[in-house]
């Protein structure tokens, strides 16, 4: 005989347990990866600091706000743990644009408050438009109007500020304090790392625009053969035991106690509004219901019947097959939505018929997420798209980058769907789940996602627009800006990987769902789409890039475009000087 315990609060306690457990240890973990990676970019331990120093007070502050916000929008505690993830990857990755950018002008001969000025009117404003795109994309989540999705949304968007208004403010005052010191604490690498990490982009690039035509078709149907398997993407909320992988004792019986005894399983609650005289007839109506419901072996006894004191309300609970959350159960409330409480219930004249429920709460949820998604996607395409033709005064640059973009999220939810929606992954990455993706994490990971990847974009095209500004032939500026911004933009993508793996070790099905998803899109990324398809895309474009119709001429202008952007070039040489303006004069 084997004696075990479990229930609702025990389950729940041991739920509690493991998931902040591992949540508190991949919190400590974090720290000290990041500063490994920053080492490694920039050779000094107070130039790694300052960006690390950035991140964490920015994940600070937004959980801070997390207070304030809870009076306008419900907070579950799963917001903490997404400001953790985004407020650390974008914090370390805007102060890395930034100190990155100060320390190449002070090499070039500037001084200190030179090369501020420079990286103000520069990567200061870069980052700020890109900490615009990312808040922007992230409103997607408001779209379905769920509680949940917009407490998550609002502490998003709020780190996300805290970490662009510190990269603007008090990293810059950093630095001045700093100046020369900034480069203390050198570390010597073995081997020449650091060397051989500089020359792969540079060659990478050069083999690239050398083809690009050949390159880009390449690299696209990799991209595409990597989405392929997004195409049967199944959405639903993981069970109570897939939450974590069941090695607690209160975890493990509640397994067992479903499997063994069917009629312990999540109920569905029949809700019957009817007049008082209608009692007999619902009561009858009420045992076919049973009847059918256990023929059709979607519901086990015991059933419960219960009514308020003028029976005008009736409950009956009917124990779902499945454990709540697999296909069973919600083909279970499918049935009887569609066809056993129309033909019962719904004959007794004057009543009123709900299902309801945890597994029906989750159908509903399910159903109004993945109703809300295209048009989520479509808002956050057309606001990203709005600022970046602002930005660089182009309808080629933002629709280039939207495509890429989406090519990169379908990516990653192939990737999610080849891990997750099979077996294969469960015993490597410790997870049970019941063949689907947690159902909002496509919606998640799509508006977090288009937002981090447009920090590349707009940082490289940035500098690929400053240097075609000065003068330099398209083709040339591509080259020169993704050899300059390799070393930072890897070292960003590598501290967004490593964060975003780490939370892929959580216990949690749906954070680790989360975690591997957007470890995959970012270093998707970070290699195919701006290592091969972006420089390859631009090169076939060529002077095209700049392009902007006459009729959109009254756009406002940020400073990161023209004052006259150039129309199509039929020519690959040089761009004349008269056709492009002097940059934005600093103050």
């Amino acid at each position: 005989m084997t004696i075990a315990e479990t229930g609702d609060i025990s389950a729940g306690t041991a739920q509690n347990r493991v998931v902040n457990g591992s949540l508190n240890r991949v919190g400590l973990l974090a720290i000290p990866v990041t500063l490994v990676v920053l080492v490694l970019a920039f050779g000094s331990l107070v130039a790694a600091l300052v960006p690390l120093l950035l991140g964490v007070t920015a994940v600070a502050a937004g959980l801070g706000l997390l207070g304030p916000l809870s009076h306008a929008f419900p907070v579950q505690d799963s917001a903490k743990t997404v400001i953790m993830l985004i407020g650390l990857a974008v914090g370390v990755d805007y102060a890395l644009f930034y100190v990155a950018r100060s320390r190449q002008e002070r090499r070039a001969g500037a001084t200190p408050r030179q090369a501020l000025e420079t990286t103000s009117a520069t990567s200061g404003r870069t980052v700020v438009i890109s900490g615009c795109t990312v808040a922007l994309a992230v409103t997607g989540m408001f779209v379905p109007g769920l509680k949940v999705l917009n407490g998550i949304a609002a502490g998003t968007i709020a780190v996300i500020g805290c970490a662009v208004a510190g990269s603007v403010t008090v990293l810059p005052a950093v630095l001045t304090l700093l100046g020369p010191r900034i480069d203390a604490g050198r570390i010597r690498l073995p081997g020449g790392v650091r060397a051989r990490g500089g020359r792969f982009w540079p060659a990478l690039t050069g083999r690239v625009l050398a083809r690009p035509g050949a390159a880009a078709a390449l690299a696209a149907g990799l991209l595409l053969a990597l989405a392929a398997p997004a195409l049967s993407l199944h959405m639903a909320q993981p069970s109570a035991v897939a939450l974590t992988a069941p090695d607690d004792p209160a975890l493990r019986t509640l397994a067992a106690v479903q499997a063994a005894f069917p009629g312990t399983g999540e109920p569905a609650f029949v809700i019957v509004q009817a007049p008082a005289a209608a009692r007999g007839a619902l009561a009858r109506q009420f045992a076919r219901l049973q009847a059918l419901a256990a023929r059709d072996k979607i519901a086990h006894p015991p059933f419960q019947n219960a009514a308020n004191a003028g029976h005008t309300a009736a409950e009956l609970s009917l124990p779902l097959t499945g454990d709540g959350a697999n296909a069973a159960s919600r083909q279970a409330i499918a049935t009887l939505r569609r066809t056993l409480v129309p033909d019962t219930v719904g004959h007794v004249p004057g009543a009123r018929a709900y299902v309801t429920g945890a597994t029906a709460g989750d159908v509903d949820f399910t159903s109004q997420v993945r109703g809300a998604l295209p048009y989520a996607i479509a808002l956050v395409l057309v606001l990203a798209f709005g600022l970046l033709l602002v930005t660089f005064g182009s309808v080629i640059v933002p629709a280039t980058a939207v495509t890429l973009n989406l090519l990169s999220a379908a990516a990653a939810y192939g990737v999610l769907v080849l891990v997750f929606q099979h077996t294969w992954a469960q015993p490597i990455l410790r997870f049970h789940g019941n063949g689907t993706i947690t159902a909002w994490l496509p919606l998640f990971l799509f508006v977090v996602l288009f937002g981090l990847s447009m920090d590349y974009h707009v940082f490289i095209l940035s500098r690929v627009r400053e240097a075609v500004t000065g003068g330099e032939p398209t083709r040339q500026a591509i080259a020169r800006s993704i050899s300059r911004t390799a070393g930072v933009i890897t070292a960003a993508a590598l501290v967004m990987v490593c964060v975003f793996a780490l939370f892929g070790t959580l216990a949690s099905l749906d954070i680790k769902q989360a975690g591997v998803g957007l470890a995959a899109a970012v270093l998707i990324d970070a290699t195919v789409i701006r290592g091969v398809l972006l420089p390859a895309t631009m090169a076939l474009l060529g002077e095209r890039n700049w392009y902007l119709p006459h009729w959109l001429a009254w756009l406002p202008r940020v400073g990161l475009q023209d004052q006259a952007a150039p129309g199509p070039a039929t020519a690959a040489g040089p761009v004349p000087r008269d056709r492009l303006a002097a940059p934005t004069p600093r103050g």
